[in-house]
């Protein structure tokens, strides 16, 4: 992505420490919690691998391409996986955006910012602006069920947190786009 190095570092840190843990959280006992943070972590990594500095390395041109064919993939497999968990919605526009970046920096990778907010744009960052700030207000430690002791990663406010910080994250993609 575009824009000055040290926060696109902070940004790539902070998507992969992401996806990481989200891998961690596939781990779970609970189904439907693996399943989400398999598609989470999916999002993390291609996030922080986005977000690596244009002034340190340009991909090639055959890697946008490539980009919004994964994520095209991952938001179908969201599409049919919201027919169960409406959840899967956030997935498909997350994945969505992610497809729209990638193409947006295939046809020109090295504009931005040049010709104002386009209306794609503008709607995605309206949509991570208000997640962000609804997931934030979430984040308030919820109480194990059934009075045992929740693995780590089975804790609703740890998946929150993931989330909450893939959506910031997201802000800041199109902010650079």
């Amino acid at each position: 992505m575009h824009g000055p190095a040290s926060p696109g570092w902070l940004l790539v840190a902070l998507c992969a420490a992401t996806g990481a843990y989200c891998l961690l959280r596939m781990r779970s006992s609970v189904e439907e919690q693996r399943r989400a943070a398999g598609g989470e972590a999916l999002m993390g990594f291609g996030m922080a691998a986005m977000a690596v500095p244009a002034a340190v390395f340009t991909p090639p041109t055959w890697a946008w391409p490539v980009y919004a064919a994964v994520f095209g993939g991952a938001a179908l497999h969201a599409l049919w996986a919201a027919r169960t968990n409406a959840h899967h919605l956030h997935h498909l526009v997350g994945a969505s955006a992610m497809v729209y970046m990638a193409l947006a920096m295939a046809v020109s990778p090295g504009r931005h910012g040049d010709s104002g907010v386009p209306l794609v744009t503008g709607a995605l960052l309206a949509y991570f602006v208000g997640y962000v700030l609804v997931s934030g207000t979430r984040l308030a430690p919820v109480a194990a069920a059934g009075g045992g002791s929740v693995g780590w990663g089975d804790r609703p406010e740890l998946s929150r947190a993931c989330r909450l910080s893939m959506g910031i994250g997201m802000v800041a993609m199109l902010l650079t786009l």
